[in-house]
């Protein structure tokens, strides 16, 4: 029984898949489901190319930061771009750029000839391609499914992400292990290619190519329309405090894996890959629930139960309780992020979706990098334990605070 339902034998499964039954969706899905493999075994080599020429935890969170700085910088802009043209030419774009990154970094790092300002260089760009990317690729997953579906195809499109964070990781452990870092970019490479030939095989509906109607108050029009509506003011910063402190976990796995735990790339990729496990949890958890009421208590429990994973993750002593620890934190993160995602996208229109999504993007991605930096430059000094756990403490009791005037603005709204 769920939302006062019965379900017969096999329903469940096909609530949870609702939205393959679109076309153009179902081609997209698959695409991604290559692509963000190759996405995430690009991730984990280059942190440890990264951690290997230098030994810096500082570095790490520097490449992460130069990664994702520019959402912070270029997102709102990107967002109207993304309101005033289309859509799926810029996913288009986008796509093919990113793929072209990945085969330059292959190339250098196959050469032997890669050094840290290569990847620092090369770590900008894709973010200015992330930054233009992600609004219009969230838009544009709006426009591939009915509004009664919209739910269900965010969740889905977040579980994309994190099946791909609980595979991807393994499979790059074991890759760089046997082959070195510069096979892996090549493949990230060529994964690009299943989006490529899914956007071309899609019949695309009109608002995909041409441009959307209305669309009018700049980029700035987006932040406006949050910040008159309490509910959206506080689940975005609940997003950014919990991007700023609670995603840099990520960046110092390399130094857990190495230097606390003794490991190699493939204890790194296991421990990502704990956390990607957790997240796809969590998001086939949302793509499971039958109503769109009741986001605001997902969003806030989910605040809770990040700090509540960190503060455990930061006190492991074994790598077994590390690996049993972690998808507490990627349930929690995933549950927030795309319980937010959903939670903004019903309550506006199509005109102003990519500015809206672009905000999400600029909270969570454009706080994220300011995190990683701190958290870098702080576990050089007090050690990424002590870090981790300094950063679940400040998760829980702002989680506790915001998370307490979202649920209690969206219940005043609603009365």
């Amino acid at each position: 029984m769920r939302d006062g339902f019965h379900y017969p034998p096999g329903m469940k499964f096909k609530f949870l898949t609702r939205s393959l039954r679109h076309r153009n969706f179902r081609l997209y899905f698959f695409g991604q489901l290559l692509s963000l493999n190759g996405t995430w075994m690009q991730s984990i080599a280059q942190a440890w190319l990264v951690y290997r020429l230098t030994d810096s935890s500082f570095m790490l969170g520097l490449v992460s930061f130069l990664n994702l700085a520019p959402v912070l910088v270029l997102g709102l802009a990107a967002g109207a771009l993304a309101d005033h043209y289309s859509r799926y030419r810029l996913l288009w774009m986008t796509q093919t750029l990113a793929m072209l990154q990945a085969f330059v970094l292959g190339a250098l790092t196959l050469s032997g000839y890669v050094q840290v300002g290569h990847i620092l260089v090369l770590a900008t760009l894709l973010g200015i391609i992330h930054a233009f990317e992600i609004p219009a690729r969230h838009a544009l997953v709006a426009g591939l499914v009915d509004r009664v579906d919209l739910p269900n195809a965010i969740a889905l499109n977040s579980s994309l992400f994190n099946l791909a964070r609980f595979v991807g990781p393994a499979l790059a452990g074991l890759l760089i292990a046997a082959l070195g870092e510069g096979p892996l970019f090549i493949l990230n490479g060529l994964s690009f290619l299943a989006v490529l030939v899914a956007l071309a095989a899609m019949r695309p509906r009109p608002r995909m190519h041409v441009r959307p109607s209305g669309g009018s108050g700049g980029p700035w029009a987006a932040l406006r329309f949050a910040w008159r509506q309490p509910p959206l003011r506080y689940a975005l910063a609940l997003v950014a405090l919990v991007a700023l402190v609670g995603t840099p976990y990520l960046v110092l796995m390399p130094v857990f894996a190495r230097d606390v735990f003794g490991g190699d790339a493939q204890q790194l990729g296991l421990l990502v890959g704990a956390s990607g496990f957790g997240a796809l949890l969590g998001a086939l958890r949302l793509a499971q629930r039958k109503m769109s009421t009741g986001l605001e208590r997902v969003i806030a429990v989910s605040g809770l139960l990040a700090g509540l994973g960190l503060l455990l993750f930061s006190q492991a002593s074994s790598f077994a309780f590390a690996l049993a620890s972690l998808p507490i934190i990627g349930f929690a993160l995933t549950s927030l992020v795309a319980g937010t995602n959903t939670f903004l996208q019903l309550e506006v229109e199509d005109s102003l979706r990519g500015r809206l999504m672009s905000l999400f993007s600029v909270v969570f991605l454009g706080s994220a990098p300011l995190g990683n930096l701190l958290a870098g430059s702080v576990a050089q000094h007090i050690g990424v334990a002590h870090t981790v756990a300094a950063c679940g403490a400040i998760c829980l009791i702002g989680g506790a605070v915001l998370g307490y005037g979202l649920c209690r603005s969206a219940a005043a709204q609603r009365d």
